[in-house]
């Protein structure tokens, strides 16, 4: 905190008075906040951190801007926020047009939880979209690791907040990709994998809401799911083990309310599910390239067949460095070196690109934890697409952004078809030397063209569902959701 602010002034700097949140007679503005937030907490994670930070964030601020996502969800507040902003922008209410120029936001969760308003601030649409912080409450913590809030559960004390709130007002604006991810199945007649209707699908995949069947993108006799994500997109063993902790904890929740012990556990699935031994255990039938066709576009242009190699069980499409907790598994390529007649660059968050990297098993996993350790590079792509046929396996396990499922496959001439599609950036806060990279840094060495142009004609998709991200308008969570489960 500054030395020339008291502790009482040094919060006003974040707060927002209640006419613009309530729409209550205007009151006389006594100091004009430097950082106004808004606050978002689940406070179902980090066991009993959500609940307690709720309280502390409370009695630091103006009560009425910190949101319990328990209680009502981050679009509905939003929505009510900004309506009254512009009212009060009509009546030239230059403090609120003050406010809605300096707003930033505050979420703290699981990555699951800051998705969902990541989602909506991007199906929202706004003139001048607000910077995000995320504060880590949940397991793995990916995307506050990956713009330096760090990986493990903050304190809920009040120094501790005010710290965290210090860290917010001096943070830099960097912008991240989102991306938008398209499934299209028939529900299989039988199989291991009998379908709940429609399939016990992530929320930020449309577990609740498939398409309307207006959408450009239905076929006629398939199931069509759209969502999106921001941290990456993973098949095979990896989400294979992510299914089984999922499962473990939905059974027993009592177990998981520590972040070590949920680390350890994972790990011990690990094991048990054979990622470790995954030659042993594994047939080969379930290995990526047996189970699916994978094509990419590079940039804007044609369709291109990309070889996976025989032995990778698992693959993974990133859009953050990190992922598990802080690894990174693209690392940082030689930029003198080539590697498979490819010119792979460093993995920006703001480039239009996602980084697509495979793994033979667990023990090829740990070499991410040397300094210069990565996966096996496979390619830097605008667009992906895993097209499944009929084969060996009758299912196979895939997540998104740490939410996993059991994914059933084509037992006759069907295909199921998954493909991921750059959308659109939303505006995120980040601590000065923290692990993402913005291609717009002239400090970080760069060998794209940095020419990003989403209006290209053949991306070009006029139907207004597929601009959605899926939070707001076309994706809400149903009552009686436990968001626990975002954490």
């Amino acid at each position: 905190m500054a030395d020339s602010h008291s502790k009482s002034d040094f919060l006003k700097d974040f707060q927002i008075p209640n006419y613009i949140l309530l729409s209550e007679p205007k009151d006389e503005i006594a100091y004009v906040p430097k950082c106004p937030v808004l606050v978002f907490i689940n406070s179902k994670s980090g066991g009993q951190l959500g609940g307690d930070l709720i309280k502390t964030f409370r009695n630091l601020l103006n009560e009425n801007q910190v949101f319990d996502l328990g209680e009502e969800a981050p679009d509905k507040a939003l929505r009510r926020i900004y309506m009254n902003l512009e009212r009060l922008k009509i009546e030239e209410d230059e403090f609120a047009l003050y406010v809605q120029e300096k707003l930033k936001l505050i979420v703290a969760g699981g990555d699951g939880t800051a998705g969902w308003l990541l989602g909506v601030v991007s199906d929202l649409k706004l003139t001048r979209s607000p910077p995000i912080a995320t504060m880590p409450l949940g397991t793995g913590n990916n995307l506050p690791f990956a713009f330096g809030w760090g990986k493990r559960n903050p304190g809920t004390d009040h120094h501790a907040v005010q710290s965290f709130l210090d860290k917010v007002m001096k943070a830099k604006e960097m912008k991240i990709d989102s991306w938008h991810m398209l499934m299209r199945m028939r529900a299989p007649k039988e199989g291991s994998c009998e379908p709940i209707a429609p399939l016990e699908l992530p929320h930020s995949l449309h577990a609740f809401h498939r398409v309307s069947e207006t959408d450009e993108l239905n076929m006629e006799g398939c199931h069509t799911f759209r969502g999106g994500f921001w941290n990456y997109f993973s098949m095979g063993m990896d989400a294979q083990v992510s299914y089984a902790f999922h499962s473990e904890r939905k059974l027993h929740p009592e177990k998981f309310k520590n972040q070590l012990v949920n680390q350890s556990t994972y790990a011990k699935i690990g094991c048990t599910q054979g990622w470790f031994f995954a030659s042993l255990f594994h047939h080969h039938s379930r290995n990526i390239a047996q189970l699916a066709k994978v094509k990419i576009m590079k940039r804007h242009g044609n369709w291109q067949d990309l070889p996976i190699p025989q032995s990778i069980r698992s693959i993974v499409c990133l859009n953050l460095p990190s992922f598990s907790g802080g690894l990174s598994p693209w690392g940082t390529p030689n930029s003198k070196k080539h590697r498979n007649k490819e010119d792979w660059t460093p993995p920006f968050v703001d480039d239009g690109l996602i980084e697509v990297v495979g793994f033979r098993d667990a023990w090829h996993g740990l070499v991410l934890l040397a300094p210069n350790g990565h996966g096996t590079r496979l390619a830097q792509a605008h667009r992906i697409r895993f097209e499944f046929h009929k084969g060996a396996a009758d299912h196979t396990f895939m997540r998104i952004d740490g939410e996993p499922w059991k994914q059933p496959l084509p037992v006759d001439d069907d295909t199921v078809v998954v493909e991921i599609s750059h959308l659109g950036q939303v505006n995120m806060l980040a601590i000065h030397d923290c692990k993402s990279k913005s291609i717009h840094d002239p400090s970080t060495p760069s060998h794209h063209d940095g020419e990003e142009d989403d209006s290209d004609e053949e991306d070009s998709v006029e139907n207004e569902e597929f601009r959605k991200f899926g939070a707001a308008d076309t994706f809400k969570l149903p009552d009686g959701v436990d968001i626990s489960h975002l954490s």
